[in-house]
């Protein structure tokens, strides 16, 4: 009896602690973000006046606002590495660093996206887009208007073609389409919320 006791024990913990790992590492991030309090929804379609603290020229502008820390943005970083060597002629491509616990360099985060793009560490550039949560994308239009805010896929890993967001909202601004409609799922925060970037 008292084997069966210790053994029922024994499983109940098990699954009890595989049910929380599987939490932690993947159910929390599948929910959507919570909106925080006192947030300031900036519409599509915004003048973003981010002339202080970024340079701009003439040519579209696609914001990856990037936690080193969130599994999120880990799982992506191979997504938008391509998408940095795909357009980067046509978009200027920055990357925000949000996280705050931790410090990092330009030259590590240039490393992980094999790129030598602009680097930023100003959880300001989050708040005038509209931005509460990493992995996000942000595109302004060569006149500095939210073009899109949103994800970059249905899937963590990016791997579903049909679902590409980001690289759908890139191909119809260079289209010129001036009206581009996406799904909930697309425009939805999820991922690690900020200030402090944990779900």
């Amino acid at each position: 009896m008292k084997k069966k006791l210790l053994l029922s024990l024994w499983f109940t913990l098990l699954f009890a602690s595989i049910g929380f790992l599987f939490w932690q590492n993947e159910f929390k991030y599948s929910l959507p973000t919570p909106i925080p309090k006192n947030y300031h929804d900036i519409a599509m379609g915004s003048k973003i006046n981010l002339s202080q603290c970024c340079p701009f020229d003439n040519k579209p502008v696609f914001f990856h606002f990037f936690n080193p820390d969130c599994p999120c943005s880990r799982f992506n970083v191979p997504h938008v590495s391509d998408l940095i060597k795909k357009y980067g002629d046509r978009i200027n491509f920055k990357i925000v660093v949000l996280n705050k616990h931790k410090t990092f360099t330009i030259e590590e985060i240039q490393q992980k996206f094999g790129a030598r793009i602009p680097v930023y560490f100003d959880e300001g550039i989050a708040k005038k887009c509209g931005v509460i949560s990493t992995p996000q994308a942000v595109l302004l239009d060569p006149s500095h208007n939210l073009y899109y805010r949103g994800n970059y896929n249905k899937t963590r890993y990016c791997t579903d073609a049909e679902s590409n967001y980001a690289q759908m909202a890139i191909d119809s601004l260079l289209k010129q389409n001036n009206s581009p409609s996406f799904n909930a799922l697309a425009l939805r925060a999820y991922g690690c919320s900020l200030p402090n970037c944990t779900k």
